[in-house]
């Protein structure tokens, strides 16, 4: 069995049953919600692709559909009450040139990032490569990846850095249920905290 063979997981990060399913089978739907997490709750940005999904009258994400879609159409869009983020605007651009270059390099296929890749150190690189994914969300990516979805190229924990560590509480890879939850936002806010006291 490769190493990189993916399971099917049960992923929590919506803590919205509907929205969780939508993210356990969808392979876009999971790199979208990452792309949203950033300046709004975790729970908001992981509901963003079932939102979308319904507002496209679909039961999935497809990035060459998004992709063609008209930009001004699919601001509107992730704008409507209830917005799919505290900025639709710029998120809905982010999400296009995502799913522009999903279609350009992997036709479409985001499974296609980590099916081939045989370290993490080369599926970290391709992660980065993506608009809108810095190191840290990256790494945050790869190591959901690898502790939920069973992609795990050889050096996958080292290659994720401390996101990878196991029995960590430090990002939406580890968010498995509300406990887990209630963890890693009691440990983002000792990290602001420290942040602060620096100051």
């Amino acid at each position: 069995m490769s190493p990189t063979r993916p399971e099917r997981p049960a992923i929590h990060l919506a803590q919205q049953p509907d929205a969780d399913e939508l993210l356990s089978r969808s392979p876009l739907a999971l790199l979208v919600g990452m792309l949203l997490d950033q300046q709004v709750p975790m729970e908001w940005a992981f509901s963003g692709p079932y939102t979308i999904a319904q507002r496209l009258g679909r039961d999935d994400l497809d990035a060459h559909e998004i992709a063609a879609l008209d930009p001004d159409a699919f601001v509107a869009l992730l704008s409507e009450k209830p917005a799919v983020h505290r900025y639709p605007g710029s998120m809905a651009k982010r999400v296009q040139q995502l799913c522009r270059y999903l279609v350009d390099e992997y036709d479409g296929d985001p499974a296609g990032l980590w099916r081939d890749a045989e370290t993490g150190r080369e599926l970290l690189a391709g992660l980065e490569a993506l608009p809108g994914f810095g190191k840290q969300k990256s790494q945050i990516f790869l190591a959901l990846l690898g502790k939920q979805c069973g992609v795990r190229p050889k050096g996958w924990r080292e290659a994720a850095g401390s996101y990878g560590d196991e029995g960590s509480y430090r990002s939406a890879a580890d968010i498995t249920g509300p406990e887990s939850l209630t963890k890693v936002r009691s440990y983002k806010q000792e990290m602001k905290r420290a942040a602060k006291a620096v100051k």
